[in-house]
This record gives C-alpha cells, sequence and structure tokens, in this order.
C-alpha cells in the first residue's frame, strides 16, 4: 500500500512539473493527461520510455 502511495506522489510531482496544473483542464483529454502522468510518470524516471509502433490511427473521412 505504502507504494503504491509513493507511486502517486511521484506520479503527482511529475504532473507538476510538466505544468499540468497550471490551469484546470478544460476538455476530457486534458483531465486524461493529468491521470495518466500521475500512473505512468515514475515510469519516466526510472529510464523507461514506452513506445507505440505500427500504430494505425484512422483517417477522418472527406
Amino acid at each position: 500500500m505504502l507504494l503504491v502511495v509513493i507511486w502517486l506522489i511521484v506520479g503527482a510531482v511529475a504532473a507538476g512539473q510538466r505544468h499540468y496544473y497550471d490551469s484546470t483542464p478544460t476538455n476530457c483529454a486534458g483531465a486524461g493527461t493529468i491521470a495518466v502522468t500521475i500512473l505512468a510518470g515514475p515510469l519516466n524516471y526510472a529510464g523507461v520510455n514506452p513506445k507505440i509502433h505500427e500504430c494505425n490511427v484512422p483517417q477522418p473521412s472527406p
């Protein structure tokens, strides 16, 4: 349990260093960015840099 609390604190610090708390999120994407940074932020400090390969995003219709 203590490890989870420390993990979330480090993630919150990472989001703060990226200035995500300077203004309130105006949409769900902004809130999602903050949430993902809090959850995955400590991985960046550990040197893990996940990459998504072959990500095919659908193109909008003309």
